[in-house]
């Protein structure tokens, strides 16, 4: 198992007002240098994630941050409220507008850059904990959708999240996955990634969390010339669960000679 206390810090998977069961499977789907998925934001909702998620996450010996996502405004809002009612350790939370896989899960807020700030400015008047939006790759400018949400009072963002795709099993001649459709995440994403990561880093003055295909020590690099700030690895957790440990040790390698003292 991993040592989770040596990472950085850690962010939950999404957490939302009421439970969810989730899409029915086959929801995963391995693809070619990546995974395709379609969970559909499965959860226990966050009174009982209050009761039975957050005393664990207060244990653990890092950084962490819980991520929210909703179909409506009032659903973010309601699930902040009662998370910030908790006696929880959490540094943060970042904002889910962003998951492409599931119908009422937030994707207008991404796409729309009023929309992105004005949820913004809801969340950030409700905690003074650290706020960060994660954002969609399914846009036309990201850019704009960033600036939307520094102009609502976020402390950073983090991109991207999965890019909307499909893989067909020529068998069945049926879809892989239940949905259809899928987020497409892992190496495969990762240009992708980068060009994102990069349009954001010259359109705002607020740090960016680069996320997208990171496996390695270089894809880590590439991500920070890029203009990210911090790093989330997701995909790659699944095939290596030391990952996080390794790259850090790799980085420490790295970094030194070439003028950067913390990682």
């Amino acid at each position: 198992m991993a040592d989770i206390n040596q990472w950085g810090g850690i962010i939950t998977k999404s957490v939302t007002r009421y439970p969810r069961e989730g899409n029915p499977p086959p929801r995963i789907a391995e693809t070619s240098s990546g995974m395709l998925n379609s969970i559909g934001l499965a959860n226990l909702g966050v009174e009982k994630y209050c009761k039975e998620v957050i005393p664990f996450l207060n244990e653990l010996q890092t950084q962490v941050i819980i991520n929210i996502a909703g179909s409506a405004m009032e659903d973010y809002l309601e699930t902040m409220e009662i998370l910030e009612s908790t006696n929880g350790k959490h540094v943060g939370y970042e904002i889910n507008i962003s998951c492409p896989n599931v119908k009422e899960g937030g994707i207008e807020f991404g796409v729309n850059c009023d929309m992105t700030e004005k949820l913004t400015k809801e969340i950030r008047k409700r905690t003074d904990k650290l706020l960060i939006m994660k954002l969609a790759p399914n846009v036309t400018r990201i850019e704009d959708i960033a600036k939307a949400a520094e102009s609502g009072g976020t402390d950073a963002v983090s991109a991207i999240n999965t890019v909307v795709g499909m893989a067909i099993d020529i068998k069945t001649r049926k879809p892989k996955l239940n949905t259809t459709f899928g987020g497409l995440s892992g190496p495969a994403i990762k240009p992708i990634a980068l060009a994102n990561v990069h349009k954001i880093f010259k359109a705002v003055k607020i740090p960016v969390i680069g996320i997208g295909g990171i496996a390695t020590a270089e894809d880590v690099i590439e991500f920070i010339l890029a203009g990210a700030s911090l790093v989330q690895i997701g995909t790659m957790n699944y095939q290596n669960p030391n990952l996080g440990s390794q790259l850090k040790e790799k980085l420490s390698q790295y970094f030194p000679p070439n003028g950067t003292n913390t990682i």
